[in-house]
Protein backbone atom coordinates (compact mmCIF):
# COMPACT_ATOMS: atom_id res chain seq x y z
CA UNK A 1 0.00 0.00 0.00
CA UNK A 2 1.17 3.46 -0.73
CA UNK A 3 0.52 6.24 1.68
CA UNK A 4 2.25 9.51 3.16
CA UNK A 5 5.46 7.51 4.46
CA UNK A 6 6.45 5.12 1.70
CA UNK A 7 6.32 8.81 -0.26
CA UNK A 8 8.66 10.25 2.36
CA UNK A 9 10.73 7.42 2.13
CA UNK A 10 11.01 7.79 -1.89
CA UNK A 11 11.60 11.33 -0.87
CA UNK A 12 14.74 10.12 1.20
CA UNK A 13 16.03 7.87 -1.69
CA UNK A 14 15.24 10.41 -4.30
CA UNK A 15 17.34 13.39 -2.93
CA UNK A 16 20.41 13.96 -4.96
CA UNK A 17 19.02 12.31 -8.10
CA UNK A 18 15.79 14.14 -8.94
CA UNK A 19 15.41 17.79 -9.26
CA UNK A 20 13.01 20.18 -7.29
CA UNK A 21 11.01 20.88 -10.57
CA UNK A 22 9.98 25.01 -10.42
CA UNK A 23 6.57 26.68 -10.11
CA UNK A 24 6.05 28.89 -12.98
CA UNK A 25 3.51 31.56 -13.47
CA UNK A 26 2.76 33.86 -16.29
CA UNK A 27 0.83 37.18 -16.69
CA UNK A 28 -0.52 36.02 -20.04
CA UNK A 29 -1.93 32.75 -19.03
CA UNK A 30 -3.35 34.00 -15.77
CA UNK A 31 -5.33 36.52 -18.43
CA UNK A 32 -7.01 33.73 -20.43
CA UNK A 33 -7.77 31.37 -16.83
CA UNK A 34 -9.19 33.78 -15.37
CA UNK A 35 -7.42 33.42 -12.55
CA UNK A 36 -3.56 32.70 -11.01
CA UNK A 37 -2.09 29.36 -12.81
CA UNK A 38 0.72 28.20 -11.42
CA UNK A 39 2.71 25.23 -13.48
CA UNK A 40 4.99 22.51 -11.94
CA UNK A 41 7.39 22.25 -14.64
CA UNK A 42 8.12 18.71 -14.40
CA UNK A 43 8.96 18.61 -17.94
CA UNK A 44 12.66 19.91 -16.51
CA UNK A 45 12.87 16.64 -14.73
CA UNK A 46 15.52 14.40 -15.56
CA UNK A 47 14.30 12.15 -18.71
CA UNK A 48 11.98 15.37 -19.46
CA UNK A 49 9.33 13.47 -17.09
CA UNK A 50 8.04 13.39 -13.75
CA UNK A 51 8.38 9.19 -14.68
CA UNK A 52 12.15 9.33 -13.45
CA UNK A 53 10.70 10.14 -9.92
CA UNK A 54 8.59 6.50 -9.79
CA UNK A 55 11.58 4.99 -11.75
CA UNK A 56 14.02 5.82 -9.48
CA UNK A 57 11.73 4.61 -6.57
CA UNK A 58 11.13 1.29 -7.43
CA UNK A 59 15.05 0.49 -8.69
CA UNK A 60 16.38 2.41 -5.28
CA UNK A 61 13.53 0.04 -3.04
CA UNK A 62 14.59 -3.20 -4.61
CA UNK A 63 16.25 -5.32 -2.14
CA UNK A 64 20.28 -5.00 -3.85
CA UNK A 65 20.39 -9.52 -5.23
CA UNK A 66 17.30 -8.78 -6.94
CA UNK A 67 18.37 -5.01 -8.32
CA UNK A 68 21.30 -6.91 -10.09
CA UNK A 69 19.31 -9.46 -12.00
CA UNK A 70 17.73 -6.17 -13.55
CA UNK A 71 14.60 -4.74 -14.01
CA UNK A 72 11.76 -4.36 -17.14
CA UNK A 73 9.02 -2.26 -17.75
CA UNK A 74 6.52 -1.82 -20.37
CA UNK A 75 5.83 1.75 -21.80
CA UNK A 76 5.31 4.04 -24.79
CA UNK A 77 7.95 6.14 -23.82
CA UNK A 78 7.90 8.33 -20.07
CA UNK A 79 8.03 5.40 -18.14
CA UNK A 80 10.70 3.86 -20.15
CA UNK A 81 13.06 6.84 -20.52
CA UNK A 82 12.47 7.13 -16.44
CA UNK A 83 13.10 3.37 -15.56
CA UNK A 84 16.31 3.17 -17.54
CA UNK A 85 18.04 5.80 -16.66
CA UNK A 86 16.86 4.91 -13.22
CA UNK A 87 19.04 1.29 -14.12
CA UNK A 88 21.63 2.76 -15.65
CA UNK A 89 22.65 4.58 -12.77
CA UNK A 90 22.53 1.91 -10.32
CA UNK A 91 24.33 -0.07 -13.28
CA UNK A 92 21.90 -2.67 -13.53
CA UNK A 93 20.60 -4.69 -16.76
CA UNK A 94 16.89 -2.80 -18.38
CA UNK A 95 14.74 -4.17 -20.59
CA UNK A 96 11.99 -2.12 -21.96
CA UNK A 97 8.92 -3.40 -23.81
CA UNK A 98 7.47 -0.39 -26.35
CA UNK A 99 4.85 -0.40 -28.72
CA UNK A 100 6.55 0.01 -32.31
CA UNK A 101 4.26 2.88 -32.95
CA UNK A 102 5.49 5.02 -29.97
CA UNK A 103 7.10 8.32 -31.08
CA UNK A 104 10.67 7.52 -32.49
CA UNK A 105 12.10 10.12 -30.02
CA UNK A 106 11.05 8.20 -27.47
CA UNK A 107 12.49 5.05 -28.50
CA UNK A 108 16.00 6.56 -29.34
CA UNK A 109 16.20 8.25 -25.98
CA UNK A 110 15.15 4.34 -23.73
CA UNK A 111 18.08 3.17 -26.07
CA UNK A 112 20.04 5.89 -25.20
CA UNK A 113 19.99 5.18 -21.80
CA UNK A 114 21.05 1.94 -21.90
CA UNK A 115 17.96 -0.16 -22.52
CA UNK A 116 16.87 -3.00 -24.39
CA UNK A 117 14.19 -1.88 -26.25
CA UNK A 118 11.59 -5.09 -27.57
CA UNK A 119 8.91 -3.59 -29.84
CA UNK A 120 6.00 -4.98 -30.07
CA UNK A 121 2.32 -4.62 -31.79
CA UNK A 122 0.03 -3.21 -29.64
CA UNK A 123 -3.16 -3.98 -31.95
CA UNK A 124 -1.88 -7.27 -32.12
CA UNK A 125 0.22 -8.26 -28.61
CA UNK A 126 -0.10 -7.71 -25.19
CA UNK A 127 2.31 -6.02 -23.33
CA UNK A 128 1.53 -7.62 -19.99
CA UNK A 129 2.39 -10.39 -21.45
CA UNK A 130 4.96 -9.82 -23.18
CA UNK A 131 6.27 -8.15 -20.11
CA UNK A 132 5.50 -11.02 -17.63
CA UNK A 133 7.44 -13.71 -20.08
CA UNK A 134 10.46 -12.03 -20.40
CA UNK A 135 10.70 -11.42 -16.47
CA UNK A 136 10.15 -15.06 -15.61
CA UNK A 137 12.95 -15.83 -18.39
CA UNK A 138 15.41 -13.68 -17.64
CA UNK A 139 15.08 -13.19 -13.50
CA UNK A 140 14.35 -9.62 -13.67
CA UNK A 141 11.82 -7.56 -11.47
CA UNK A 142 8.56 -6.05 -13.73
CA UNK A 143 8.34 -1.91 -12.95
CA UNK A 144 4.31 -1.52 -13.98
CA UNK A 145 3.83 2.06 -15.28
CA UNK A 146 1.57 2.95 -12.65
CA UNK A 147 -0.03 -0.04 -10.73
CA UNK A 148 3.24 -0.36 -8.30
CA UNK A 149 3.21 0.74 -4.95
CA UNK A 150 6.78 2.31 -5.13
CA UNK A 151 6.26 4.29 -8.64
CA UNK A 152 2.76 5.80 -6.79
CA UNK A 153 5.47 6.89 -3.96
CA UNK A 154 8.07 8.29 -6.31
CA UNK A 155 5.25 10.58 -8.11
CA UNK A 156 3.92 11.46 -4.90
CA UNK A 157 7.23 13.40 -4.32
CA UNK A 158 6.04 15.66 -6.70
CA UNK A 159 2.76 16.62 -4.64
CA UNK A 160 4.63 17.16 -1.27
CA UNK A 161 7.03 19.89 -3.85
CA UNK A 162 3.82 21.05 -4.67
CA UNK A 163 2.53 21.30 -1.05
CA UNK A 164 5.98 23.06 -0.24
CA UNK A 165 5.78 25.63 -3.06
CA UNK A 166 1.95 26.06 -2.63
CA UNK A 167 2.51 27.17 0.63
CA UNK A 168 5.34 29.25 0.59
CA UNK A 169 3.40 31.47 -2.20
CA UNK A 170 0.49 31.52 -0.25
CA UNK A 171 -1.84 29.62 -2.03
CA UNK A 172 -3.67 27.17 0.35
CA UNK A 173 -6.74 26.67 -1.62
CA UNK A 174 -6.55 25.36 -5.40
CA UNK A 175 -7.70 22.43 -7.50
CA UNK A 176 -4.60 20.68 -8.74
CA UNK A 177 -4.82 19.55 -12.30
CA UNK A 178 -2.85 16.59 -13.29
CA UNK A 179 -2.13 14.96 -16.48
CA UNK A 180 -3.28 11.18 -16.10
CA UNK A 181 -3.34 7.87 -17.55
CA UNK A 182 -3.13 5.76 -15.52
CA UNK A 183 -3.85 7.45 -12.47
CA UNK A 184 -0.09 7.20 -10.91
CA UNK A 185 1.01 10.46 -10.42
CA UNK A 186 -2.51 11.71 -9.95
CA UNK A 187 -2.68 9.03 -7.21
CA UNK A 188 0.60 9.90 -5.58
CA UNK A 189 0.22 13.54 -5.65
CA UNK A 190 -3.26 12.94 -4.13
CA UNK A 191 -1.76 11.54 -1.23
CA UNK A 192 0.57 14.07 -0.92
CA UNK A 193 -1.53 16.56 -0.20
CA UNK A 194 -3.73 14.75 1.70
CA UNK A 195 -1.03 15.09 4.15
CA UNK A 196 0.42 18.36 3.62
CA UNK A 197 -1.71 20.72 1.94
CA UNK A 198 -5.62 19.62 2.51
CA UNK A 199 -6.62 22.71 0.98
CA UNK A 200 -5.29 21.54 -2.14
CA UNK A 201 -7.50 19.12 -4.28
CA UNK A 202 -6.20 17.18 -6.95
CA UNK A 203 -8.24 16.33 -10.11
CA UNK A 204 -7.30 14.57 -13.10
CA UNK A 205 -7.20 15.37 -16.58
CA UNK A 206 -7.25 13.48 -20.18
CA UNK A 207 -7.64 13.96 -23.83
CA UNK A 208 -11.27 13.18 -25.55
CA UNK A 209 -11.75 9.60 -26.22
CA UNK A 210 -9.38 8.61 -23.32
CA UNK A 211 -11.43 9.52 -20.45
CA UNK A 212 -11.32 6.30 -18.58
CA UNK A 213 -10.54 8.29 -15.14
CA UNK A 214 -12.79 10.95 -15.34
CA UNK A 215 -15.67 8.38 -16.34
CA UNK A 216 -14.99 5.63 -13.46
CA UNK A 217 -14.71 8.96 -11.16
CA UNK A 218 -18.45 10.11 -12.22
CA UNK A 219 -19.36 6.35 -12.50
CA UNK A 220 -18.15 5.05 -9.42
CA UNK A 221 -17.08 2.28 -10.80
CA UNK A 222 -13.66 1.19 -13.70
CA UNK A 223 -14.73 2.19 -16.98
CA UNK A 224 -12.29 1.34 -20.08
CA UNK A 225 -11.58 3.04 -23.10
CA UNK A 226 -13.12 1.50 -26.52
CA UNK A 227 -9.60 1.94 -28.42
CA UNK A 228 -5.90 1.77 -27.42
CA UNK A 229 -4.60 4.64 -30.00
CA UNK A 230 -6.09 7.75 -31.86
CA UNK A 231 -5.24 10.58 -29.92
CA UNK A 232 -1.47 12.61 -30.05
CA UNK A 233 -1.29 12.50 -26.05
CA UNK A 234 0.45 8.84 -26.26
CA UNK A 235 1.73 9.31 -23.19
CA UNK A 236 -1.13 9.21 -20.97
CA UNK A 237 -3.70 6.83 -23.26
CA UNK A 238 -4.22 3.80 -20.94
CA UNK A 239 -6.89 1.06 -20.99
CA UNK A 240 -8.15 1.43 -17.85
CA UNK A 241 -7.16 3.11 -14.34
CA UNK A 242 -5.23 0.80 -12.23
CA UNK A 243 -6.28 -1.32 -9.70
CA UNK A 244 -3.75 -0.13 -7.10
CA UNK A 245 -4.49 3.55 -8.26
CA UNK A 246 -8.18 4.09 -9.11
CA UNK A 247 -9.02 3.60 -4.95
CA UNK A 248 -7.07 6.36 -3.85
CA UNK A 249 -8.26 8.37 -6.67
CA UNK A 250 -11.86 7.67 -5.89
CA UNK A 251 -11.12 8.56 -1.98
CA UNK A 252 -9.70 11.49 -2.73
CA UNK A 253 -9.66 13.31 -6.30
CA UNK A 254 -12.36 16.02 -7.59
CA UNK A 255 -14.64 15.40 -10.89
CA UNK A 256 -11.66 14.81 -13.85
CA UNK A 257 -11.66 17.31 -16.79
CA UNK A 258 -11.43 16.42 -20.58
CA UNK A 259 -9.37 18.24 -23.50
CA UNK A 260 -9.21 18.25 -26.94
CA UNK A 261 -6.21 17.17 -28.87
CA UNK A 262 -6.31 20.19 -30.63
CA UNK A 263 -6.63 22.08 -27.24
CA UNK A 264 -4.22 19.90 -25.71
CA UNK A 265 -1.64 21.37 -28.75
CA UNK A 266 -2.39 24.77 -28.11
CA UNK A 267 -1.50 24.42 -24.90
CA UNK A 268 2.08 23.13 -26.03
CA UNK A 269 2.53 26.49 -28.22
CA UNK A 270 1.58 28.45 -25.40
CA UNK A 271 3.93 26.40 -23.11
CA UNK A 272 6.43 27.91 -25.44
CA UNK A 273 5.60 31.17 -26.41
CA UNK A 274 5.01 31.98 -22.73
CA UNK A 275 7.02 29.95 -20.53
CA UNK A 276 9.76 29.24 -22.87
CA UNK A 277 9.04 25.65 -21.42
CA UNK A 278 9.02 22.58 -24.16
CA UNK A 279 5.98 20.13 -23.45
CA UNK A 280 4.57 17.18 -25.54
CA UNK A 281 0.43 16.85 -25.85
CA UNK A 282 -0.03 14.15 -23.36
CA UNK A 283 2.12 16.56 -20.40
CA UNK A 284 0.08 19.86 -21.27
CA UNK A 285 -3.75 18.48 -20.87
CA UNK A 286 -3.38 19.53 -17.63
CA UNK A 287 -2.28 23.30 -18.69
CA UNK A 288 -5.20 23.14 -21.43
CA UNK A 289 -8.10 22.65 -18.86
CA UNK A 290 -6.46 25.09 -17.16
CA UNK A 291 -7.01 27.87 -19.93
CA UNK A 292 -10.02 26.22 -21.57
CA UNK A 293 -12.03 25.06 -18.84
CA UNK A 294 -12.14 27.73 -16.49
CA UNK A 295 -16.07 27.25 -15.72
CA UNK A 296 -15.08 23.85 -14.66
CA UNK A 297 -12.82 25.04 -12.00
CA UNK A 298 -12.91 27.11 -8.65
CA UNK A 299 -10.86 29.38 -6.74
CA UNK A 300 -8.64 32.06 -7.79
CA UNK A 301 -5.64 30.11 -8.02
CA UNK A 302 -5.14 26.65 -9.80
CA UNK A 303 -1.75 24.38 -9.97
CA UNK A 304 -1.19 22.57 -13.44
CA UNK A 305 1.47 19.68 -13.39
CA UNK A 306 3.42 19.93 -16.53
CA UNK A 307 4.22 16.33 -16.43
CA UNK A 308 6.26 15.96 -19.69
CA UNK A 309 8.12 17.54 -22.63
CA UNK A 310 9.28 14.22 -25.11
CA UNK A 311 7.82 15.67 -28.15
CA UNK A 312 9.01 14.96 -31.79
CA UNK A 313 9.90 17.77 -33.41
CA UNK A 314 7.36 18.02 -36.59
CA UNK A 315 4.76 17.98 -33.75
CA UNK A 316 6.09 20.50 -32.23
CA UNK A 317 6.60 22.50 -34.89
CA UNK A 318 2.66 21.81 -36.66
CA UNK A 319 1.97 23.18 -33.07
CA UNK A 320 3.79 26.14 -32.96
CA UNK A 321 3.00 26.65 -36.90
CA UNK A 322 -1.10 26.71 -35.54
CA UNK A 323 -0.98 28.47 -32.69
CA UNK A 324 2.33 30.50 -31.84
CA UNK A 325 1.90 34.34 -32.41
Amino acid sequence: MTDIARIEAARFRLNGHALCTPLLGSAFLNDIAGRRVWIKSECLQHTGSFKFRGGWSAVSALEPDLRAKGVIAYSSGNHAQGVALAAQRHGVPCVIVMPSDAPRLKIENTRAYGAEVILYDRHRENRDAIGARIASMRGMTLIKPFDDAEVIAGQGTCGLEIAEQATALGVRQADVLVCCGGGGLTAGIALALESRAPGLRARPVEPEGFDDTTRSLAADAVCRNPHPTGSICDAILTPAPGALTFPINRRLCGPGLVVSDDEALEAVALAFTRLKIVLEPGGAVALAAALFRPDEIEGEDVIVVASGGNIDTALFQTALSRFAE
